[in-house]
Formats: C-alpha cells, sequence, structure tokens
C-alpha cells in the first residue's frame, strides 16, 4: 500500500499505545523527523514514561516543530493523538506555517495492542489504558476531515502497515525544476488591449484559434511569462483577459497565481456574499453575456490557482502581493 504524503507536510500518526506508530515512524522516516512525545519526557524527566511530565514534554515537542517548519522540514509527531483536542493544536500549528497536516491512522486491533504492550520490557500498558486509546480514536476518526486533515491514511490490519510504503509528492507550488528568463507581468485588471500590446511588444505572437477561448499565444524560444494576480476588475475586457490568460496556462506559454481580485471573483462565482464594489461590479456585468460552461471553467481556473510558485531552483518566488 502506497501512502503520498506532501514533500513538506506535518504528519501526525495516530493510534493506541502499542499499535506500531514508533516502528512505523523509524523504519519510513529520517531519524531527524520524528519528534517523539517519549522521548521528549525523556528529555524533561529522565523517564519517558513519566506522565507527570507530559506538559512539559510537549512544549518541548511544539518548540521542535515550530523550528522544522520554519526551515521547510517535513515533521512527524510520534505520540498517540487519539484525542482531537491534541490533534487541533498541531493542525493549528501547520496552518501558521502553512503546511499541510496528514494523518497516518494505525488502527490495530485491541488484542494486538495490548500483546506487544506486555512483549515491551519498558512498559506495560493495562487493558483499560489501551481500550481508552482506541475507544477515543474511533470516536474521532470519522472527524479527521473535517478537522482540517487533507490527506488521511487508515491502516488497520498489520500486513497493511508491514507493506505500507511512503511517496513523498512535490508541493504543487514546488516548480524548481522550470527555469527562466521568465517575463512577470502584474496587474492587469480587465485591461485587455493593452495586454496584448505588452506581450506583443516582448515578443509573444498573440493570434485568433479555434482552441475553447478563442485566443493562441506562442512565446519566444526559452520564455515564459507568469502572470502575479489581479487579471480582473476596473477594466473594460475581463473576460477577455480571462480567455488569454487561461488559453496561455493550459499550453504551458505562462503561469498564475491569484491577486485578491481573482480570489474575490472566485467567492462570488461561488455564491459567496461579497460587495460588488472596486471594479468587481463591473467585471460581474462583463461577465453576464459568458456561457454557463465559461463560468464552470473560470471557477475551476480560479480555484486551481494557488499563492505562489517557487522557481529556478529555489532562486525565484512569485506571488501577489
Amino acid at each position: 500500500m502506497e501512502l503520498n504524503i506532501p514533500e513538506l507536510s506535518l504528519v501526525l500518526l495516530i493510534g493506541a499505545s502499542g499499535s506500531g506508530k514508533s516502528s512505523f515512524a523509524v523504519k519510513h522516516f529520517k531519524g531527524t523527523e520524528i519528534v517523539s512525545s517519549d522521548y521528549c519526557r525523556a528529555l524533561v524527566s529522565d523517564d519517558e514514561n513519566n506522565v507527570a511530565a507530559t506538559d512539559d514534554a510537549f512544549e518541548v515537542a511544539e518548540y521542535i516543530v515550530r523550528k522544522r517548519l520554519k526551515n521547510g522540514l517535513l515533521t512527524v509527531l510520534d505520540a498517540t493523538n487519539v484525542q482531537p483536542a491534541y490533534r487541533q493544536r498541531w493542525v493549528k500549528l501547520a496552518r501558521e506555517y502553512h503546511v499541510l497536516p496528514v494523518a497516518i491512522v494505525l488502527d490495530m486491533p485491541e488484542k494486538v495492542c495490548l500483546e506487544r504492550s506486555r512483549n515491551r520490557t519498558d512498559r506495560d500498558m493495562s487493558l483499560r489504558v489501551i481500550d481508552t486509546h482506541i475507544r477515543q480514536l474511533h470516536q474521532g476518526m470519522r472527524k479527521l476531515k473535517d478537522e482540517g486533515f487533507r490527506h488521511i491514511h487508515v491502516l488497520c490490519k498489520e500486513d497493511d502497515v508491514n507493506n505500507a510504503t511512503i511517496k513523498r509528492n512535490l508541493l504543487y507550488n514546488n516548480k524548481k525544476d522550470v527555469r527562466g528568463p521568465f517575463d512577470i507581468i502584474g496587474d492587469v485588471h480587465g485591461c485587455y488591449d493593452e495586454l496584448v500590446m505588452l506581450l506583443t511588444e516582448i515578443g509573444y505572437e498573440v493570434k485568433p484559434s479555434n482552441n475553447a477561448y478563442g485566443v493562441e499565444v506562442i512565446p519566444p524560444v526559452g520564455r515564459t511569462a507568469v502572470f502575479v494576480g489581479d487579471l480582473v476588475d476596473r477594466g473594460p475586457k475581463s473576460p477577455a483577459v480571462l480567455r488569454l490568460v487561461m488559453s496561455m496556462v493550459k499550453s504551458k506559454a505562462a503561469w498564475c497565481v491569484p491577486g485578491n481580485h481573482d480570489s474575490k471573483l472566485l467567492k462570488y462565482l461561488n455564491g459567496k456574499n461579497v460587495q460588488l464594489k472596486h471594479g468587481l461590479e463591473k467585471t460581474v456585468e462583463q461577465l453576464q453575456g459568458e456561457s454557463v460552461e465559461f463560468i464552470e471553467e473560470l471557477k475551476k481556473f480560479l480555484d486551481g490557482l494557488v499563492s505562489h510558485y517557487v522557481f529556478d531552483d529555489g532562486k525565484l518566488v512569485v506571488a501577489h502581493a
């Protein structure tokens, strides 16, 4: 079983004592990536089983996790994590550092957890403790997505755990292998004619097309355009700008990140209560003549934009600001 996780994420191992979380962590992650609650207890009390040291231990764990996420490092939290309140602490931290939280649940049978616990020389968890962990796990497992986890993997059999592999996927904004030269264009604001003039001036060929957008743009050899947001509002031809940029992105002649005006338009298209001002009223009026199919494709396009891209081996980051 292949478990896909983002290359930069905060991974919570979730399971009762004896479910095999620590063994799983050691098998699939570097030692430096693992932050263990037991080890943190030992750091602050010389005894990893000292329950009285739990609060201090988690303060240490949070400090380490913060430093790792700040430095852009995947981090694995090895703790029971069976209580929603504890998980929310880590989900909040992940959001603070714009990192995706991942849940890997080891939902092992009670008898397996109990047998493993009894075979440990350093600890012997009682049936009552393990039963409580499993009950808490099952009570909250269905709500993991609502808690903020976007990647959830549940392993219910020992064979699933033994055969699991971890695949680290590049983040959507990791385009370090894409290199320039780049032509960075911002704040078009519905000014289609001026955009065409600009692209033509810097060597792009803009011509009519039979494609779904009615326009095709051919970039100069080796160059790529990067639109850094605010495609719409204020100007007279926001739909035309959108068609041109959507065509360029689809043909890989350009990349695009959203601006605040684009994000507000998406909210409007999704039925959110937004104020029609600062130019949005013009865009809404201009879109009234567009087909339902175009509006649906536009919503997908805007919803698929990511906040920033990292290009050129990490030497260039583009975002709307």
